[in-house]
């Protein structure tokens, strides 16, 4: 009776823990829970799933429709974290406005992103795409080539990105980057970014567009670009992708130099 009673006593509390994060109970369910048992009955990984997926429904050769079949997935059959469609149009519309000839993405993933970009890009431009994990790396190669992008436009560079900044000039020929695209593990954000910054890489008017600056989050690398006096800067508020009720955001920087 003792227990009983004390279970009743906490069950408004647990109520309210259920109601109030619900969002990020469906966010587990979906990105791990379900994650996991796919991983067990397919025996296949997440990114191999959806590329399958985009495979067998998707028109090859048209990056729209490879851009929407992802995002049916995502939606419909499980969570992958990636820029997605609403804060994708931010991505768009950056693009459009600044026209940019060479982009750096660090944090290819399974390609949707560098997709994203590479139709968007004006005629001649190039994008680098650095993605560390050779699986993923691997899938993302079959999206951007079914999506009918070939080397020249998209090249994926298989190696964590710290490594990759230092070589860029030396290894890949690159004088200036344009665009910045960075949605890898955010506790690299800052280090990377400074590293951009020591690398002569970055011109005025260079773009850094940063994606899950909230959630997960970046708090160190926001709050260098304030104090730093490098940036214009402006946080673009959102929701996470493919998950309705949980806030993230999208920082814009633009570089000014030391002043």
């Amino acid at each position: 009776m003792v227990s009983a009673a004390i279970g009743l006593a906490f069950l408004p509390l647990l109520l309210t823990l259920l109601i109030r994060y619900r969002y990020y109970f469906v966010l587990f369910y979906r990105a791990v829970l379900l994650r996991w048992v796919q991983d067990l009955v397919t025996g296949i990984s997440r990114e191999e799933r959806v590329y399958q997926y985009v495979l067998t429904h998707a028109i090859p050769g048209d990056p729209d429709s490879i851009l929407d079949t992802f995002d049916d997935w995502c939606t419909k059959v499980e969570f992958i974290s990636h820029i997605g469609p609403k804060k994708g149009m931010i991505l768009d519309r950056l693009l459009k406005e600044h026209q940019p000839l060479t982009v750096l993405e660090l944090g290819t993933h399974c390609g949707y992103s560098a997709v994203r970009i590479a139709r968007s890009l004006p005629l001649g431009a190039r994008l680098y795409s650095v993605e560390m994990d050779q699986r993923n790396a691997e899938v993302a190669e079959k999206i951007v080539r079914l999506a009918g992008f070939d080397d020249d436009t998209v090249e994926l560079i298989v190696r964590p990105s710290d490594e990759v900044i230092p070589c860029l000039r030396e290894n890949y020929g690159v004088e200036r980057l344009d665009f910045v695209f960075m949605d890898h593990w955010k506790r690299c954000y800052l280090p990377d970014l400074q590293m951009l910054e020591g690398s002569g890489l970055l011109g005025e008017g260079s773009v850094i567009l940063a994606d899950n600056v909230i959630f997960p989050g970046a708090p160190n690398f926001l709050r260098h670009i304030r104090r730093s006096g490098l940036y214009e800067h402006r946080v673009h508020r959102a929701m996470l992708e493919y998950i309705s009720g949980i806030r993230d955001g999208m920082a814009e920087l633009i570089y000014r130099g030391a002043k």
